[in-house]
């Protein structure tokens, strides 16, 4: 087993942009809520063997700062509010709220504590693992072997779209958390913006900031997961959840995922005002093209026009998808494509990863996903997914795959 005596997170920006959106407006609504968050590995989970060195590398996260120069950085955009930024630079990661243990050799995290602070662990502690695991199982692969693929893949693309305006292409790098080290995610990105003239942003604050890249992210899952034990009524916590957003952001940020309790349900709440006023709305699961179709037809029939807003397409992305869905929608509404896993962990002979941190409980109570693909549902207690299935009324065909869920 490799050891490490220097950290791999050096940087509290080395984490994905929406962590720090999310953490500013639960900071201003949320202080005193409490979340419990999960790990979870989607495949064998063989990964406790490594249990000891990332509780080396957890422990030595408790020196992390925001320093001067990143404060300065984080202060110019001009949806970070001060009181926020100030808290955020006393921060430190409470490493008592991270319990890792080595379960017959299965990797079992759990993350307790304040939402605010929580809500930071979730991407290191993913990129750590996914680092740890990759280091010690193909310890001859290099950031150059890395960039050799993405040049191959790159010549592939340029072929394939010679006959296509890609005027309208803009790509997002969204592969922090499983990325196969930092230095690749690095090393790739860097490579993209000199060669890749439709790479628009990163979803990591710390590499946007020494590449001169855009910050990319609004929201994720566990923001409309905490809102079920947060609202007064289940029925309208997506709804809450949206308006909040709102409430903080104003006309910043304005991508809204729609799939913690499925499209169709998510639509419903997404009103003619909520429409109106959010900038688009993020693919996450489920046949993108069917999802694609369905957004098209709701803000046609609300009666807004399509080139006015954006699709974010985010699940499990390729290049070879992205050309698909450019061509199906760039024409008709506008488009961008944030693409992970694939662009980090892209390395011939490795297979990457997929794990995941999730919330389970918001003030000691359970909290759910009910995915697009049923794989990706997930909740504890079977009695409140039934709440939230008659709450959503959701139709029995989703129903069926309540025995999917982790």
């Amino acid at each position: 087993m490799k050891k490490y005596n220097n950290p791999i997170v050096k940087t509290l920006l080395d984490t994905d942009a929406y962590k720090l959106h999310m953490q500013q407006a639960v900071f201003f609504y949320y202080k005193n809520v409490n979340v419990v968050s999960e790990f979870i590995c989607r495949g064998p989970n063989f990964l406790g063997v490594y249990s000891n060195v990332l509780l080396d590398q957890i422990n030595m996260m408790k020196s992390l700062s925001l320093s001067d120069e990143e404060y300065l950085y984080m202060n110019s955009f001009p949806f970070f509010k001060k009181e926020y930024l100030h808290w955020l630079k006393s921060f430190r990661y409470n490493i008592t709220q991270v319990e890792v243990n080595n379960y017959y050799g299965e990797l079992k995290i759990r993350i307790t504590g304040l939402w605010k602070e929580v809500i930071l662990w979730e991407v290191p502690i993913l990129s750590l693992i996914s680092e740890i695991f990759h280091r010690n199982n193909y310890p001859k692969i290099t950031s150059q072997i890395a960039v050799d693929h993405l040049n191959l893949k790159l010549k592939k693309f340029f072929q394939d779209t010679k006959n296509l305006d890609l005027s309208r292409l803009k790509v997002v790098d969204f592969g922090t958390r499983r990325r196969f080290s930092y230095n690749i995610q690095y090393s790739i990105l860097k490579k993209l913006k000199e060669q890749f003239p439709f790479l628009i942003g990163s979803s990591n604050y710390h590499i946007s900031r020494v590449l001169k890249l855009s910050p990319v992210g609004t929201q994720a899952h566990e923001w409309f997961q905490a809102h079920q034990q947060i609202s007064s009524s289940l029925k309208h916590s997506q709804s809450l959840a949206l308006k909040i957003w709102l409430s903080q952001y104003k006309k910043h940020l304005g991508i809204a995922l729609t799939d913690c309790i499925t499209m169709d349900a998510f639509l419903r709440d997404f009103n003619l005002s909520l429409s109106t006023s959010y900038q688009g709305i993020r693919h996450d699961s489920g046949d993108p093209i069917q999802w694609g179709e369905k957004a098209l037809k709701h803000y046609k029939r609300l009666g807004i026009d399509p080139s006015t807003k954006t699709l974010l397409f985010s699940d499990n992305l390729n290049f070879k998808k992205i050309i698909t869905l450019y061509r199906k929608f760039n024409n008709r509404i506008n488009v961008i494509f944030g693409i992970g896993t694939q662009l980090t962990c892209d390395i011939p002979n490795v297979k990457p990863l997929n794990i995941v941190i999730k919330l389970v409980k918001c003030n000691g109570k359970p909290v759910a996903k009910i995915s697009d693909s049923p794989g990706k549902t997930l909740c504890l207690d079977k009695e409140f997914m039934k709440s939230l299935f008659k709450a959503f009324n959701l139709p029995v065909k989703i129903q069926k795959n309540i025995n999917d869920f982790n």
